[in-house]
């Protein structure tokens, strides 16, 4: 995907998420939208910073680099939410193009991706986004209102908290 699908993948996820935790569509929803939307969007634009030092789709696409940003919010308290937007940078990446990402890197370089994948000049490319966001949205609505015990603490359905 290009920065175009990336953004539009970001800010679609921002408001699904935010209706997810916010279901009930007045200002508390806009609110938790507003709340997650930074956090996803630079998430989600992040990892191709690796074009302009590294290897495209290696330095900044695997699973360290997600475990790093996984595990800040924990130790620091804050750039919670921006572990979700590489989340779903690196999915996009994976299940929408045709390339994928080396996730191992830098043990292992082979790249893994998916055969949905399209190039990202593709007529379909938009498509493939709002189709693999909608699954993401959807995989979040599943853990909040199915399985809450494997949210990361401070996320509650009642609302955005601080952990956001």
């Amino acid at each position: 995907m290009d920065k175009k699908g990336h953004v539009l993948n970001a800010v679609l996820l921002a408001i699904g998420v935010g209706y997810v935790l916010e279901p009930s569509g007045d200002v508390p929803t806009f609110v938790a939208i507003a709340e997650v939307s930074m956090p996803l969007v630079l998430g989600a634009l992040f990892p191709d910073v690796d074009t302009a030092f590294g290897k495209h789709r290696k330095a900044l696409h695997n699973l360290p680099v997600l475990g790093i940003f996984l595990a800040y919010p924990f130790f620091f308290g804050n750039l919670s939410f921006v572990w979700a937007g590489i989340l779903s940078h690196y999915v996009l990446d994976m299940l929408g193009s045709k390339r994928g990402i080396a996730l191992f890197y830098p043990l292992w370089s082979e790249e893994f991706g998916s055969p949905t994948g399209v190039t990202t000049t593709s007529r379909f490319a938009e498509i493939v986004t709002i189709v693999v966001t909608l699954i993401e949205i959807a995989v979040f609505a599943a853990f909040v209102y199915l399985l809450p015990q494997y949210l990361p603490p401070g996320l509650e359905l009642s609302g955005v908290t601080t952990m956001i």
